[in-house]
């Protein structure tokens, strides 16, 4: 198994390689979710940014040409109180934003909360 020698130097270094205009939606989604869960861990894997708790992925940034999607990993279990989250399948569900457009942190915040105690109570 490939562990992560340096992680914040490979999630620096995702934030280096992308192009210009993603850079602020990018930077205001990871802010977003570390304000609203500081012992979140970072790291890059399958070329997203993942946010890790206690070694659990809880959510992933994944960044396509037009917009940003910040991956909720169990979003299904979230869509009657977030009706923003996107998709269908049996778990993974997705809030997106424009690069053109603000990021709502508050919305963020609130998405970030909730997978982390559904994560927090299916670990009981």
């Amino acid at each position: 198994m490939r562990h992560l020698v340096r992680p914040a130097a490979l999630v620096a270094n995702f934030f280096d390689m992308l192009p210009p205009a993603q850079v602020a939606t990018a930077t205001a989604i990871q802010q977003a979710v570390i304000a609203a869960e500081p012992d979140l861990a970072q790291a890059v894997r399958w070329g997203n940014l993942m946010f890790l708790y206690r070694g659990s992925n809880l959510m992933a940034m994944a960044l396509h040409k037009g917009q940003a999607h910040l991956q909720v990993l169990n979003g299904a279990e979230l869509m009657m109180r977030f009706p923003q989250l996107d998709g269908v399948g049996r778990g993974m569900r997705i809030l997106k934003f424009r690069y053109s457009q603000p990021v709502d942190a508050l919305l963020i915040g609130e998405v970030v909360r909730a997978s982390l105690g559904l994560l927090q109570a299916a670990a009981r």
